[in-house]
């Protein structure tokens, strides 16, 4: 092993023995540094991190223990090595407890000492390794990008760790700007599939016209136009994961194309006859309420139960308030490293008026907001937010309610509230919805809150 790189502190009140110590390592390439006491060892540590610190146990009135404690606060990938006098067996538990990689009883040789610090040093270059890989790893998170800790949203990352692993489709359901394609997109970052292609197409963006083409290819003179053969979205993401935004505005002739390939693996290129057998997992959003589709015909119902596999419900953000702050940070950090821009904080008012707002256009309306604030810095004009989509009572439509002088429970009159809407349409959940002008993933949810069958 090479010793050129590996810088050593060796901290011994003894003169002569500090000296030893330093003679030996230096004689096999180690860059030395020495210090008498706890005291000179912090400063020489503050002046020059090294790989190894070499300590005595016993350093005028400290010990080895409070350089220890100081290392592993403030220099936690240090290499750490005590020397303990013959016998003093508690001493060397108690430094190993604490984070020490190893011990050295007195008196000791020169191998054992050489032995013993090379110890460290890897131990060092494990942890540095370790502190690397988290730091991929969180990365990769950031760049997955779901953030939260609200009950909601755990409920979200357990769905996607318990189905990640499989192939199932999965529907994922809610608002614009609820991050629906970062769930689509961490479902295949924590799949067997995460080496393979991840391919998005929103379905509303596609003109009808070439939408056929466009997922699923054509062959060379199809259509007007086609003067190469076209390899479509899903022969593109073979082996990988295809991801379909928006899938509410397919058209029926892509609806009946999209069930076969979820019924039988295979697609047709656009003016071929031949058969394509392909291994695509398919992820499908929407923020339409599809089972009203299918009521209303729009929607193929053997497609929907199709894509309904698993379905994932991304809260909106009016719902997970608590991860606003959370959200905040994160995109002050994102952006601010994505525009070169410096770091800076929000206010305690500014965060007390964010917790205030709605956010109709949930965790994309504020990732917005915030990037704005990044590049302007302009607290006021971030917290100057609209009070369109806030709800405006309409008296004219409200009933005659009278409130009683002793006051009443919220909870009670919402739940009597539901039932009474439920009641009115003989149990037609999506009528009660509407009666309520309610979205029906809303009532669904307050439908469960209450536990209402």
């Amino acid at each position: 092993m090479s010793n050129e790189t590996i810088s050593v502190l060796v901290v011994e009140d003894d003169h002569e023995q500090r000296q030893l110590v330093c003679e030996m390592l230096a004689a096999n390439n180690f860059q030395i540094y020495s210090a008498d006491c706890v005291e000179q060892a912090i400063l020489v540590l503050k002046e020059s991190p090294v790989d190894v610190v070499f300590s005595d146990w016993k350093l005028g009135t400290l010990t080895g223990l409070d350089l220890l404690n100081y290392v592993r606060k403030n220099l936690p990938e240090t290499g750490f090595v005590i020397a303990t006098a013959y016998g003093t067996i508690s001493h060397a538990v108690e430094a190993l407890q604490r984070g020490a990689d190893d011990y050295l009883p007195k008196p000791f040789q020169r191998q054992a000492l050489m032995l013993t610090v090379e110890k460290a040093h890897k131990a060092k270059l494990l942890r540095n390794q370790n502190r690397q890989l988290q730091a991929q790893l969180s990365e990769q998170k950031q760049l997955v990008g779901l953030v939260g800790k609200a009950p909601c949203m755990q409920k979200v990352y357990q769905r996607i760790d318990k189905v990640s692993a499989t192939s199932a489709t999965v529907l994922i359901l809610g608002e614009s700007g609820t991050g629906k394609e970062l769930a689509a997109r961490a479902l295949h970052e924590k799949s067997n599939r995460a080496n393979q292609k991840f391919v998005a197409i929103n379905c509303g963006a596609v003109a009808e016209s070439l939408a056929e083409a466009e997922l699923f290819g054509a062959e060379k003179g199809a259509y007007t136009g086609a003067d190469k053969t076209k390899i479509g979205k899903f022969e593109a993401a073979n082996g990988g994961t295809i991801f379909l935004d928006e899938i509410g505005e397919l058209s029926p002739s892509l609806q009946a194309h999209l069930l076969r390939f979820l019924q039988e693996g295979t697609i047709t290129r656009l003016g071929s006859h031949t058969d394509i057998q392909l291994d695509v997992r398919v992820i499908a959003a929407t923020h339409r309420d599809l089972q009203t589709q299918v009521a209303n015909g729009d929607f193929r119902e053997d497609l929907f139960y199709r894509l309904n596999v698993v379905p994932i419900d991304m809260p909106p953000l009016r719902e997970r308030q608590e991860d606003i702050a959370l959200l905040s940070e994160h995109f002050l950090k994102s952006h601010a490293k994505q525009h070169g821009c410096e770091l800076i904080k929000l206010s305690e008012q500014a965060y007390r008026k964010l917790f205030d707002y709605h956010w109709p256009g949930n965790v994309r309306e504020l990732s917005n907001r915030i990037e704005r604030f990044v590049l302007l810095n302009d607290e006021e004009e971030l917290t100057h937010l609209p009070s369109v989509g806030k709800i405006q009572a309409n008296n004219e439509k409200l009933p005659n309610v009278s409130f009683p002088d002793i006051g009443y429970n919220w909870d009670d009159f919402e739940r009597f509230c539901l039932e009474q809407a439920l009641e009115n349409q003989q149990g037609n959940k999506t009528k009660a919805a509407k009666y309520l002008s309610m979205s029906y993933k809303a009532f669904l949810y307050r439908l469960e809150k209450y536990q209402i069958s």
